[in-house]
């Protein structure tokens, strides 16, 4: 059945033949010689992109732009979500100089917002949450003038992980519940939805100046009331910014795709969202958490140090 803000329903996984690929769920950037020039540039200092890990579809319109979304803690991710293309397996030693790379290439690349994520790193003692705020504290030394926006794991739900992120100062901390919450089983292996609403709203409590963003795959099997069910709960737990998009099978390996939604209901579920009091809604089929994230800046107030 299809799915439609007047309708509840998309069929369950089923093994049927994958879906084609509609014209507008496909990128009109082509790679060019920026794109090159990124890659070797992220190589040269040892970094990871989610971009290139996750086949984000548009990769050849951020590395276009000269922008990317650094992945630390290596890559490979201690998880096995069904819809992430990102190598799982054991984690990989944790590079020291990783966050003085990133740094680095920020600089050189002149963001002025920089985005950092990483891999779930659940065999760490403090999975992965010093890294970032060692990178931070770097970056902020690196290139004061920018804005900081982290994309963290749910950190299993350890507080004293979650308060070490918090307390380096990002200006905005993001964490995808990524599906609604009857998916969680198939989608996002490892993950409450409890656990990261909790953790959304521990941010927003600790620092409630600091931005909050939370962004949904959609096609998977959600229903529209399971979706609104999920728009409410984030913003009761203080979440101001949110990204939906559609989800886009990596390899035949991967979470079939249930539905191709229309840019139309796109544009529907993004004015839904923002009747409910989001600050900034991103809707679209590419969008994604980290896409054109550097559009929040006009959200933030100057940071010290800002032209």
């Amino acid at each position: 059945m299809a799915f439609s803000l007047g309708q509840s329903r998309i069929s369950a996984v089923s093994p049927r033949a994958p879906l084609r690929l509609p014209r507008h769920c496909r990128s009109d950037a082509r790679p060019g010689p920026a794109v090159a020039d990124m890659k070797r540039m992220l190589r040269a200092r040892g970094l990871h992109s989610v971009c290139e890990e996750a086949r984000c579809p548009n990769l050849a319109d951020c590395f276009g732009r000269g922008t990317v979304t650094f992945m630390l803690l290596g890559d490979v991710c201690t998880r096995a979500c069904r819809f992430c293309h990102v190598a799982t397996g054991l984690g990989r030693p944790v590079d020291p100089d990783e966050p003085r790379q990133v740094a680095a290439a920020a600089r050189e690349l002149g963001l002025r917002h920089v985005v950092l994520t990483s891999v779930n790193r659940d065999d760490l003692p403090d999975q992965g949450s010093g890294q970032f705020a060692r990178t931070i504290a770097v970056v902020r030394e690196a290139a004061p003038a920018a804005t900081v926006e982290v994309l963290t794991p749910d950190f299993r739900g350890d507080a004293p992980c979650i308060d070490r992120v918090i307390d380096a100062g990002p200006d905005v901390y993001n964490h995808n519940l990524e599906t609604v919450p009857r998916l969680y089983p198939s989608v996002r292996i490892g993950a409450r939805y409890p656990r990261s609403l909790v953790l959304l709203a521990r941010v927003k409590e600790r620092r409630p100046e600091l931005l909050t963003k939370s962004g949904l795959m959609l096609g998977l099997g959600e229903t529209r009331e399971e979706l609104l069910d999920v728009l409410a709960d984030l913003r009761a737990s203080g979440v101001d910014c949110l990204t939906l998009g559609q989800y886009l099978r990596p390899t035949l390996r991967h979470l079939p795709v249930e539905r191709y939604l229309e840019p139309t209901e796109f544009a529907e579920l993004g004015a839904a969202a923002a009747a409910l009091g989001f600050r900034h809604v991103e809707s679209g089929p590419l969008v994604r958490s980290s896409f054109r994230a550097d559009t929040l800046v006009d959200l933030l107030a100057p940071r010290e140090g800002a032209r």
